[in-house]
């Protein structure tokens, strides 16, 4: 295929991506009231005893926080064609060999940040408790809706992407940049850089979220060493 040939099909690729996106979100737009529910739930569960209410200071923050879950919901359920698209578009340029690892690496990489997403979903309510209960009985806790939103969010893609970390250990075995070895070595060294990178990539800063995306990651790191010698075997 010619360069223009090539721009021809990722514009169609993208159409197609774009499309998926705007249709999902056209549905999620529509059942917004079930999805808000169901993404307002860590929330509620710090107040059992009051009315679970978002604060709004601005007339168009409802509007907008409905429009921001109806584009990340759609981004959500249109993900499988999207990924079809991007699949589609790189496998003519891909040996044998590197679409044997695609398939699994794409999978794994999907599954993976899917449980990152869950378990930061399941950590949201006991990050939010400590952040409300360290200000002291002085404060009552309302948030917005567009600010509740962030942070979850933030919370989800935080952990999905720190979920990721074994994807990219075993590729970098895979290429020869890392060897099993090399990362048995500096076992003690992974520890303090991937408490470091869950302190940045979390948005909560608390010790909770730090020690519950900590641990699954440290154990990642081992599973990615004996992944690493089953493939140099």
């Amino acid at each position: 295929m010619t360069l223009i040939e090539h721009l021809a099909e990722l514009r169609s690729r993208i159409i197609t991506s774009v499309l998926a996106v705007t249709a999902g979100a056209v549905v999620a737009f529509w059942q917004y009231e079930p999805i808000i529910d169901w993404l307002s739930g860590p929330y509620c569960e710090i107040r059992p005893d009051a009315e679970c209410v978002f604060l709004q200071t601005d007339p168009l923050e409802s509007f907008g926080v409905r429009i921001t879950v109806a584009v990340y919901t759609g981004l959500a359920l249109a993900m499988p064609i999207v990924l079809f698209q991007v699949w589609r578009f790189i496998t003519p340029g891909l040996h044998p060999r590197e679409k044997r690892y695609a398939v699994p690496f794409v999978t794994a990489g999907v599954v993976l940040f899917v449980l990152g997403a869950g378990l930061a979903f399941w950590t949201v309510p006991k990050a939010l408790d400590f952040l409300v209960s360290i200000g002291g009985d002085q404060f009552e806790q309302f948030f917005s809706g567009s600010a509740y939103l962030s942070f979850l969010v933030k919370m989800m893609v935080g952990f999905g992407i720190g979920f990721e970390f074994p994807i990219l250990l075993v590729f970098l075995q895979i290429a020869g940049i890392l060897s099993p070895d090399q990362l048995a070595g500096i076992r003690r060294y992974a520890i303090v850089g991937i408490v470091t990178l869950v302190a940045v990539i979390t948005p909560s800063g608390d010790p909770i979220s730090l020690a519950i995306l900590s641990v699954p990651m440290y154990l990642f790191f081992e599973a990615s060493i004996v992944i690493g010698r089953l493939l140099r075997r």
